[in-house]
């Protein structure tokens, strides 16, 4: 798949994202494709809310609609957008179309008092004196922070809250003061832990609490076929984070794109390289991005990736406790047919359990109950007998993993990384 057809998709995906227009249209015309180009920077305008972005688009579009002004002739071989039964003469109206409402569009968008004109060199200069008015067009607006999950929206995890309130959510709110002491805002932090604790809805609330905008990012997202081309879609979300300053990248499963080296095949190798230069190289930085990631190996992660100045920040997501187990059971267990149900109870059988395995538990007895109604007719509520009776027949599902990090712990800790964990492995040693 060539760039092009890449960025087609992107805007598919997005349509209401001006940037994604943005790069469409600069890819178009790097492709000499200028009508294209100036729809999707039309586009792009009529979307746009950033006055910064706003003025490059118009840049560009000008550029697009000079060169189109200038062109004497048609390439017929060019690829532009041709359809069947339309002879050449109605081309050369598109085209004429298409540049005279881009001009039209310009003037809407840029008032300038004293515009002038280089007749030696037959280009427009538009120079500093250009001034944003509001176009006619109605705009689309996607607010910070609408509609995202914050830290309220959490059970449990108070210190991991206060851990994350003290490394990244403080330092963008109080930039002059980290600016002060030089402190840098953004970096990268990896949440790691057993599978289902909540490291993902932590990142999210994280993104919400700090008001910035938040890119999940899955594998999915990044590898192709072909070779390159997953080098360049992980290097293109870096640089719209970067351009979107401050926001949040958050990678799920970051072993998968980050896994060691020594143990990963050659071609793989060359996509961990790209990561590794995009969280710190010669030419980048991740100053106001947050690159926030979570995996249940932290083993497994490339060791270059977990040093400072990439993810230098290890944050243990430990198995909910037992206030946080009591929250879990009344969230999910809000809205469905149950007397009132014994959380405090429920609570103190579940040690080790982690949020998911909570939900299993819950469907699970509502699974026994309604087996139970369909066979004898008699309609009936979940009560705390149904659940207590499912938990006889479950294990928590963390204590594989945590017997795992122990020999880690033992044996693979020398720099310290993983103490968080370490220490919650004494507290509950003689229970693993």
């Amino acid at each position: 798949m060539d760039k092009v057809k890449w960025l087609q998709q992107m805007v598919e995906q997005s349509p209401v994202d001006p940037q994604a227009h943005y790069w469409l249209g600069k890819e178009l015309a790097d492709n000499g494709r200028w009508l294209e180009a100036v729809q999707a920077y039309s586009t792009g305008i009529s979307l746009c809310t950033d006055d910064t972005l706003r003025m490059e688009i118009i840049n560009e579009l000008t550029k697009a609609s000079v060169q189109i002004q200038q062109t004497t002739s048609i390439d017929f071989h060019s690829p532009v957008v041709e359809h069947e039964g339309h002879d050449n003469g109605e081309m050369i109206e598109t085209e004429e179309a298409i540049a005279a409402s881009a001009e039209e569009l310009l003037e809407r968008e840029v008032e300038s008092d004293e515009t002038e004109s280089d007749q030696d060199n037959g280009q427009i200069n538009l120079g500093p004196k250009l001034k944003i008015i509001n176009g006619e067009v109605p705009q689309k607006t996607v607010k910070k922070g609408k509609g995202q999950i914050t830290f309220a929206d959490v059970a449990g995890l108070d210190d991991l809250k206060k851990t994350i309130n003290l490394r990244i959510i403080s330092p963008f709110y109080n930039k002059g003061l980290f600016a002060k002491f030089r402190k840098k805002v953004g970096g990268g932090v990896l949440l790691y832990g057993p599978p289902g604790c909540g490291k993902t809805f932590i990142a999210k609330a994280t993104a919400g609490e700090c008001k910035a905008n938040f890119y999940p990012i899955h594998i999915t997202d990044i590898l192709r076929a072909y070779t390159g081309e997953s080098e360049l879609n992980l290097k293109s979300f870096f640089d719209k984070a970067r351009f979107q300053r401050p926001s949040i990248m958050f990678f799920d499963e970051v072993d998968t794109i980050g896994y060691s080296r020594s143990q990963s095949s050659e071609s793989s190798r060359s996509l961990i390289n790209t990561f590794l230069t995009e969280m710190e190289g010669i030419d980048t930085s991740t100053d106001e991005v947050l690159v926030m990631a979570a995996t249940n190996t932290p083993w497994d992660v490339d060791n270059a990736l977990k040093r400072p100045g990439r993810f230098d920040r290890l944050i243990f997501v430990a198995p909910p406790d037992k206030k946080a187990r009591e929250q879990i059971f009344k969230l999910k267990l809000a809205g469905r047919y149950a007397e009132e149900i014994d959380v405090a109870t429920l609570a103190a059988q579940t040690e080790f359990f982690s949020g998911a395995d909570i939900e299993n538990v819950i469907e699970l007895a509502t699974e026994n109950v309604l087996a139970e109604i369909l066979t004898t007719g008699n309609e009936r509520p979940i009560t705390t007998t149904d659940l207590l009776h499912t938990l006889k027949e479950l294990q928590p599902s963390t204590l594989d993993w945590l017997r795992t990090a122990k020999n880690y712990v033992k044996y693979s800790n020398q720099s310290g990384l993983y103490n968080d964990v370490e220490k919650y492995l004494r507290a509950h040693a003689k229970r693993i």
